[in-house]
């Protein structure tokens, strides 16, 4: 990054903050050298020709991403990252170095709003978790040029960590004009829903999150009397088509006249459809826990008729179930729990035939035994099972005036903070 005439008329923090920037493209280089060395082909390019498709065609601009989400994300046989191996081998490195360099292991994926320009800095409200980024390029302000207030950006940003609430673009991006907002705002709707965990980097929406879940959850448990259904596909579908008909006909009585029935889908339309692999199932468990939130189980019943029945045990297709309980990574502990709450005179039973283990024992065992199967489910602090929409992109969805953006961005400006 080129320093410009004016730089002598800095101030020590903004000359430190220079250096920073620079020393960033400096190691970002180096980085990306080391990515594309030989000893990674193995694992790189099986990514690069994936991404490629049948008709091994990738614009560059996917292919630099796909290169910047290996170097900092792409978890090796051994568990650590392309980085955590240049890190580990450069022992010239000073500790600021090494610091920068490990932040980037945890980038800010997002649809960003550029609010405006700071100097060779933009300004940008990530439209997922509503929170603002100042945002340098270490090629220099020119990344920017083109680019205008209002409009969007498809971004991952890094941190510089010695410098606080101050990031850094990492791989390519793309620019829409403020024109695109209706389709931005889609794509961040279902971004937000797809993936909370990137809403959830905002403390506040943590909250948020647990609020909207615990009074979504009570209003669950009085329409269908308990947290816990086990019904069949097509009953579960229809039980929950129902209770969302209901949840949203309460919040529309409570809207504003003005807002009735705009851009919202009509309450006798399908809001819920069950993930295909669980409709070949003979039952669905749909448990609303207050930590787990909602989730669905294949063949639930057949589970809890183990737990109420071991001499079931000798039965592969109900044994086979709790098997796959245990082994697969998209179940959670929370079923097994609940069956072995349920059912504390026939547990040990059960695991000890399945198992082969005599001596096991729920309440000494269960514990490991679950932490052992479902180490995945404890690398993480529990988040809500509800995803929270910022103002701002509420005002995008609905079409809303650019007046009702900026009474938005005083709202939000009492709660918003930067993240490092």
């Amino acid at each position: 990054m080129a320093r410009s005439p004016s730089d002598a008329n800095r101030s020590d923090d903004e000359q430190s903050l220079i250096a920073l920037i620079e020393r960033s493209a400096e190691l970002k280089g180096e980085l990306v050298a080391f990515t594309q060395s030989a000893r990674f082909d193995r694992w790189l390019t099986p990514v690069l020709l994936e991404a490629a498709g049948p008709e091994r065609q990738l614009d560059e601009g996917r292919a630099i991403n796909i290169i910047d989400h290996f170097a900092l994300q792409y978890r090796l046989p051994n568990g650590t990252t392309v980085v955590d191996r240049f890190v580990a081998g450069r022992r010239d490195l000073i500790e600021a170095d090494r610091e920068m360099l490990l932040g980037w292991r945890d980038p800010v994926e997002g649809i960003f709003e550029v609010e405006r320009k700071d100097g060779d800095a933009v300004v940008l409200l990530n439209l997922i978790d509503d929170l603002e980024y100042h945002t340098y390029s270490n090629v220099g302000r020119a990344t920017f040029r083109g680019m205008s207030r209002g409009g969007f950006l498809l971004a991952r940003l890094v941190p510089v960590h010695s410098a606080d609430g101050v990031w850094l673009v990492s791989g390519a991006l793309s620019y829409y004009p403020k024109s695109n907002a209706s389709g931005i705002a889609q794509a961040a709707l279902q971004l937000a829903v797809g993936q909370p965990e990137l809403v959830f980097r905002n403390p506040e929406k943590v909250e948020q999150g647990w609020q909207q879940m615990r009074q979504d959850r009570a209003a669950f448990i009085e329409y269908c009397g308990g947290d816990e259904l086990i019904l069949s596909p097509a009953e579960a579908e229809a039980r929950l088509n129902a209770y969302y008909r209901h949840r949203q006909e309460a919040v529309l009585a409570k809207s504003p006249v003005k807002t009735r029935g705009r851009r919202l889908p009509r309450v006798d339309s399908p809001l819920f459809e069950l993930p295909e692999e669980l409709t070949d199932s003979d039952t669905v468990g749909v448990i609303y826990d207050d930590v787990d939130g909602m989730n669905f189980y294949p063949d639930y019943g057949m589970l809890r008729d183990l737990f109420a029945n071991p001499a079931l045990t000798t039965s592969k297709a109900h044994s086979d179930t709790l098997r796959a309980y245990l082994r697969e990574r998209t179940i959670a502990p929370l079923p097994l729990r609940r069956l072995a709450t349920s059912h504390p005179e026939t547990v040990d039973t059960v695991f000890r035939k399945i198992l082969r283990k005599p001596e096991f024992s729920w309440s000494e065992h269960g514990e490991a035994l679950l932490r052992q199967r479902k180490a995945w489910y404890y690398e993480h602090a529990p988040r809500p099972g509800v995803s929270v929409i910022g103002t701002r992109l509420s005002e995008l969805a609905l079409g809303e005036s650019s007046g009702s953006a900026r009474l938005g961005k005083q709202k939000r400006a009492r709660s918003r903070a930067l993240t490092s």
